[in-house]
């Protein structure tokens, strides 16, 4: 499901679970426990990308759909893990976004430090409204600690994706390269930072800038359990079924 490679003192984490990298429990896990191992593995910075043609399509949609409850009250809080996990590491984060970044793909991406997208017609966006599920608190406050509240009310209600260098007027993605530029470019950013700056003063400040967000999260409570019932309802009721269906038939 990841690949992990060492470009010197760089972790290069791959996500390969499939053909679009779908997010499930077992990836969410997987990339959770590797983010936590992380923190004090010898790597002083992490790239994170996709194999394939997409960093990440979002949720694993048709399972929440056809294994229903049992299902979303394991998905959730696996998404919550996988995005507290990159936003919370106190070492520099890359990600470079190579394909498609889509609901949960576009919040992991923006949980990095940094946000690279290969120029082309990848699109990247926040479309979980219209699939007929709220993002989980973890998510909201990740998508506005990396955009602003205004952008992230317009991202969140908007609920559309987004071409790369629209992605960047709104804050989703930080700079847009030639695909052949991205990893090279992402592994040279995570290196700089890690370099440059101290690496006990960079988990500092990283932590103090994130602090109010990850009170948010913590502050959740029965809010999570509302969300996870949301999901429930629209994996039974045919809406995200209907949205499967309109996707499909573009």
């Amino acid at each position: 499901m990841i690949e992990l490679e060492r470009d010197g003192d760089v972790a290069v984490l791959r996500l390969a679970h499939g053909p679009v990298n779908a997010l499930d429990p077992e990836l969410c896990d997987a990339v959770a426990d590797r983010f936590r191992e992380l923190a004090t593995d010898p790597a002083r910075a992490v790239v994170l990308t996709g194999a394939g043609r997409a960093f990440s399509a979002g949720a694993d949609l048709r399972r929440l759909v056809t294994d229903g409850e049992p299902y979303a009250r394991r998905f959730v809080p696996a998404l919550d893990g996988l995005f507290r996990s990159v936003f919370e590491l106190g070492k520099p984060v890359v990600a470079a976004v190579n394909g498609h970044a889509i609901a949960g793909g576009a919040v992991l991406a923006a949980a990095a430090d940094v946000v690279l997208m290969a120029d082309g017609s990848a699109r990247i966006g926040l479309p979980e409204l219209v699939v007929g599920v709220p993002l989980p608190r973890v998510a909201v406050e990740v998508v506005r600690y990396a955009v602003g509240d205004q952008m992230a009310r317009a991202l969140i209600t908007g609920a559309a994706t987004h071409l790369p260098g629209d992605a960047r007027t709104t804050g989703l993605v930080d700079e847009v390269l030639p695909a052949d530029d991205l990893l090279p470019a992402a592994v040279e950013r995570a290196l700089s930072m890690a370099t440059r700056i101290p690496a006990d003063t960079f988990a500092f400040t990283k932590a103090q800038l994130r602090r109010d967000a990850l009170a948010r999260m913590d502050g959740a409570g029965a809010e999570a359990a509302a969300t996870i019932d949301l999901w429930i309802r629209r994996g039974s009721d045919g809406w995200t079924q209907r949205y499967l269906e309109s996707v499909t038939r573009k």
